[in-house]
């Protein structure tokens, strides 16, 4: 199954699941978001994610360059709870 595939089937999913008073929200919050101009912001798919630092799980700072020298690097943003 392609991702395409699979983003569908959570977003139908979501629709029958999630309150319609809810999901305008969230459409309407997604509307804001596109309208403030942030989708000409992010990083395009192919391009160097700029360099960043921040606590460790055990509270030391790290840095993404100190990880990219160990290997590859994969990040994920959680945005959190409507």
């Amino acid at each position: 199954m392609s991702l395409s595939d699979k983003l569908d089937a959570i977003r139908e999913a979501s629709s029958k699941r999630i309150p319609l008073d809810r999901q305008a929200i969230m459409h309407r919050a997604t509307a804001d978001l596109r309208a403030s101009g942030i989708l000409e912001r992010i990083v395009k798919v192919g391009q160097p994610a700029p360099i960043f630092a921040g606590p460790a799980h055990d509270g030391r700072a790290i840095s993404s360059t100190e990880l990219l020298a160990r290997g590859p690097l994969v990040v994920s943003f959680f945005r959190g709870h409507w």
